[in-house]
C-alpha cells in the first residue's frame, strides 16, 4: 500500500497551542474560583482532555474543580443557555489575548513537525489539515505562519458534527482530497485525535508533547514503533513509515 495523502492536526502538532489553550483555561478557572487554583493543577487535569472538543473539556474542567455553579452564574452576561458556554466565554477572553500577537504564534511552531510538513510539500502529494479549533483562530494561526496556502484542504471544527475522538473530520478531509483513507498517514499530538485517525482507517504516527506523552504511555494506541517521544527520532520514524508504505504524488 502506498501513502497519497498526508493529513496535519494543529493545535500541539504544528504549534504549541495547546499550551497556551492550557493556560488560557487555567486563567479562566481562576477567575471563576474563590479559592486559589494552581496553574500546574489545571495543567494536569488538561492533560486528560487534551484534543477533545471546546464543550468536552470546559466540561470536564468545571467538573473537575467543582465550578460548575460559579460558570451559571455568569450566563446572564454572555447570553448563553449552559455553564459550560459561559466558561468558554471567559477562555477565549484569555486565549485571544494570547494568539492576538503574530509573533507569539510564530514563537510556538513545534519546528520538527512544520519541517515535516515542508518535506512532504516537496514530494508533491496531498496534504491536509484536521483540527478540533474553530475558524476564526485557525485562520490566525495559519496567517501568522504563512501556512495558508500550504494545504489542499483545511477542516476545523466548524465543518463537523462530531469532534475528535470521532473519524468524521479524518474521513471529512480524506474524502475532499481525493484520497482513500488506507492511502492516508495523520500526523497527531493527542490520544483522541489518533483514535479519531485510526477508526477513520488511517496510518497515524504520534509526536507527543509534555501534555500527552504520559497518556501515549499509559495507553497503547499505536505500535510503539509510530509513537515519537523524543522528536529527533521523528526523521527516523518517518523514514522507517516510507519503506513499509512508500509515499508518493
Amino acid at each position: 500500500m502506498t501513502i497519497r495523502a498526508v493529513i496535519f492536526d494543529l493545535d500541539g502538532t504544528l504549534v504549541q497551542t495547546e499550551r497556551l489553550k492550557a493556560h488560557s483555561y487555567a486563567h479562566a478557572l481562576q477567575e471563576l474560583s474563590p479559592n486559589l487554583i494552581k496553574e500546574e493543577t489545571v495543567f494536569e487535569a488538561y492533560k486528560e482532555l487534551v484534543g477533545l472538543s471546546r464543550a468536552e473539556v470546559s466540561r470536564g474542567l468545571l467538573e473537575k474543580f467543582e465550578l460548575e455553579d460559579a460558570a451559571r452564574a455568569r450566563m446572564p452576561e454572555f447570553g448563553v443557555s449552559s455553564p459550560w458556554q459561559a466558561f468558554v466565554q471567559i477562555r477565549l477572553k484569555y486565549y485571544e489575548q494570547l494568539i492576538i500577537d503574530p509573533q507569539v504564534i510564530r514563537e510556538n511552531i513545534w519546528p520538527h513537525n512544520m519541517t515535516l510538513l515542508d518535506e512532504v510539500r516537496r514530494t508533491g502529494c496531498r496534504i491536509g489539515l484536521a483540527t478540533m479549533s474553530y475558524c476564526p483562530q485557525v485562520n490566525r494561526i495559519l496567517d501568522a505562519l504563512d501556512l495558508r496556502d500550504s494545504f489542499d484542504f483545511v477542516a476545523s471544527r466548524d465543518d463537523v458534527e462530531n469532534g475528535k475522538p470521532d473519524p468524521e473530520i479524518y474521513a471529512l478531509v480524506s474524502n475532499r482530497l481525493g484520497v482513500a483513507p488506507n492511502e492516508t498517514l495523520v500526523i497527531e499530538d493527542s490520544p483522541s485525535g489518533v483514535r479519531a485517525a485510526l477508526s477513520a482507517g488511517m496510518q497515524v504516527i504520534a509526536v507527543t508533547t509534555q501534555l500527552t506523552d504520559a497518556s501515549f504511555k499509559k495507553n497503547v494506541l499505536l505500535n510503539e514503533r509510530w509513537v515519537v517521544h523524543d522528536a529527533r527520532l521523528l526523521p527516523q520514524v518517518i523514514n522507517n513509515m516510507m519503506t513499509e508504505q512508500q509515499i508518493v504524488a
